[in-house]
């Protein structure tokens, strides 16, 4: 009993472990990762001159592919409606069952393929989104998760009225 103060209570304990366990991430954090104040290797030499050699490419930068212009370079993420209309879109006519073969939209406006045995399987929109070039994205943008947008049309306002219910 607390007997300095009556009126004040104790916390309850889960309130207290996850405020214990918001003060260890900070310490977790800082273990591991490496030292990122290592000092980078010295540049190659070239021994015939003595001078150093600059005009080499670095091994771990990425080299820009050839052919694709600024437009098709900037992506736009889909995630929930958008994302589930763009993978029905790129698998309606596709050949074969499964996760890689056919997707269909429901009467209720869900996206769903079948397996070997013909039974229907969801399909759920990743969590993180699904990054499409610009180009592509342009017919999504009315729809729910467009960029990180959560208004928008839903699946039910492209679902086909005469498709086989579930």
């Amino acid at each position: 009993m607390n007997t300095i103060n009556p009126e004040h209570k104790k916390a309850p304990l889960p309130l207290a472990v996850f405020l214990s366990a918001l003060l260890t991430v900070p310490m977790l954090s800082a273990c591991g990762g490496g030292n990122s104040r290592t000092a980078a290797p010295p540049p190659p030499v070239d021994d015939t001159v003595g001078r150093t050699v600059n005009n080499q490419n670095p091994v771990n930068q990425p080299q820009a592919k050839p052919g694709l212009s600024n437009r098709n370079k900037v992506l736009i993420t889909l995630a929930g409606a958008a994302a589930l209309y763009y993978l029905y879109n790129q698998r309606k006519n596709a050949k074969g069952e499964g996760t890689e073969g056919k997707y269909y939209l429901s009467k209720n406006g869900r996206v769903y393929y079948r397996d070997a045995q013909n039974r229907a399987h969801w399909v759920t929109p990743p969590t993180q989104g699904i990054q499409v070039p610009e180009s592509e994205a342009k017919q999504y943008q009315d729809f729910q998760g467009y960029n990180g947008r959560s208004t928008g049309r839903d699946l039910t306002d492209v679902a086909p009225q005469a498709a086989p219910s579930l």
